[in-house]
Parts: structure tokens; sequence; C-alpha cells
């Protein structure tokens, strides 16, 4: 009964998770494109709150509780699909500390990419999406 719970949060962390994921960039996409010193401010500020509120705490959750369903499955420890599947939960961290990196350029107005560049940035973690889901559901090795 404990795996079902955990497994349910975890479901809910990673939706919340990577539902900041693609709504962050996007953000960065329109602040690229603002021109006008109220829109700018208006941006940092949600971005600000996304990361902050939203994104951070719901990475923090979903790591908690995969770790916790590992801790109660850790059989799952020698199936290559997990490896392959942490490998990319990696790769979500690196992005999520990359969007914080951009976030903090955008806040100080140094910014150095233009929203096409943001457009393909923000396809990433759909990539790392279709993956992780494969891996979890055909679990091919």
């Amino acid at each position: 009964m404990l795996y079902l719970w955990l497994k349910a949060f975890h479901i809910i962390a990673v939706i919340t998770w990577f539902a900041a994921l693609f709504y962050l960039p996007r953000l960065f996409v329109y602040h690229a494109m603002a021109d006008d010193s109220i829109s700018r401010e208006r941006f940092k500020i949600m971005e600000r709150k996304l990361y902050r509120g939203i994104m951070t705490p719901s990475m923090v959750v979903t790591v908690i509780l995969g770790t916790a369903l590992l801790v109660v499955n850790p059989a799952w420890l020698s199936m290559g699909w997990m490896h392959v599947k942490l490998l990319l939960v990696v790769v979500l961290l690196g992005y999520h500390h990359a969007c914080s990196r951009l976030l903090k350029r955008f806040a100080a107005d140094e910014n150095q990419h233009n929203h096409v560049w943001y457009r393909w940035f923000n396809e990433a973690p759909v990539l790392v999406l279709v993956g992780i889901v494969l891996l979890v559901v055909i679990k091919p090795f």
C-alpha cells in the first residue's frame, strides 16, 4: 500500500515539475521578445515565482519520492532501464539548473540569447519526457 501512495504522489510531482519545465522556457521566449520595460519586469516576476514556487519544490518532491520508491523496490537498481531513466533524471536536473542560470541572467538584464534559441531550448524536456515514459512503461533492458 505504501508503494502505491508513493507512486501516486511521485507521478503528481513529476507532472508538476514537467509543467514548470515546459512553461519557464516559454516565458523566456516571450521575455526575450519583450521590447518594453513594463513587460520585462512582469516576466521577471512570473519567472521567479514559477521557478521558486512551483518548479524547484516539485523537483525536490519528485526526487525525494523517486528515492523512496527505490528504497521500497531496491531490485530496480539492478535493471538497465532504471539506469537509463536515472541518467535522464540527471539530465533534467542539469536542465533545471540551466534554467536557474538563465533566470538570473534575465533578472540582471543580461540575457544573451534571442527568442529562437529559447524556442529550441524549450524542446529539450519533451525529448527527456518521451524517453522516461518509454523506459518506465516498456522496460526494454
